[in-house]
């Protein structure tokens, strides 16, 4: 996901525009459903709480853009480098339209994504690719035995607790098993509440949601018992790779190049 951008106007909308009055589940109906079947925004997340304020990442606002054409089209050069890090088998866990998914099974990379959304499932399987409409915090398949686990394009948000959401995927890998995790951009730790909206003004219910940044990432990973490997940053996006230990393998840690040493 983006950054949020500088503080946008305030929008009035007709009284009888459709889904209005009468707000859809986040991720799963309009207007994240529309976006998804035509590939393209605006969309958007609207802050609802707390009050939207400057706190050193740049002047930020009450909307965040979603990157939906992004989501939608082939993975770009920083998605090739996270899907080069994939240990086979890979789960997606928000996985949106499956531009990840498809790409590793056409490579040949058993994948498997995971999402709430029924477009973004439907999506997924048009590509090529595999996917289940699962909460996350829900029972999954093969529980404990994918090698590898992505978090991609903000979904470390997932839930508004990062700790709980990292302590939940350690559950799903087994012990060496891998989290591939992008940040936010910004050196940020929040807790909204927050609203999928589309431009113009329909939008979902409220709900939980987080922002992390490196450094806020690395201390919730830290606390749910998972070990940096690796961080790097490509096309402006940050990233870090974790893993579950192995028993009685600690100490591991990453060098600010992202390289593993031993203390």
């Amino acid at each position: 996901m983006a950054a949020w951008p500088a503080r946008l106007p305030a929008q009035s909308y007709p009284s009888d525009w459709p889904g209005a009055a009468e707000p859809g589940e986040a991720w799963t109906d309009d207007p994240y459903a529309d976006a998804l079947r035509t590939g393209r925004g605006p969309l958007f997340l609207r802050r609802l709480s707390p009050p939207a304020h400057a706190d050193g990442a740049g002047g930020e606002g009450e909307l965040l853009r979603l990157d939906v054409e992004r989501w939608c089209a082939a993975p770009d050069a920083a998605d090739t480098g996270v899907l080069h890090r994939c240990t086979s088998p890979v789960l997606d866990v928000g996985c949106g339209p499956g531009r990840l998914v498809a790409a590793l099974a056409a490579g040949g990379v058993r994948a498997l994504g995971v999402d709430v959304s029924p477009s973004a499932v439907a999506r997924t399987r048009q590509r090529g690719g595999a996917a289940v409409r699962r909460s996350v915090f829900d029972r999954l398949p093969g529980e404990g035995r994918w090698g590898t686990v992505l978090l991609m394009d903000g979904n470390a948000g997932i839930g508004g607790d990062p700790v709980a959401l990292l302590v939940r995927l350690r559950a799903v890998v087994p012990p060496g098993g891998r989290l591939l995790a992008e940040a936010a951009p910004h050196d940020v730790d929040e807790r909204l509440t927050v609203r999928v909206e589309d431009a113009h003004g329909r939008h979902s219910r409220p709900f939980p949601w987080a922002r992390v940044g490196t450094t806020a990432l690395l201390r919730a990973a830290e606390a749910a018992g998972w070990i940096l490997t690796g961080r790097w940053t490509a096309e402006g996006r940050p990233f870090v790779e974790l893993h579950r230990p192995q028993p009685g393998r600690h100490g591991v840690h990453a060098t600010a190049t992202g390289r593993p040493e031993r203390p």
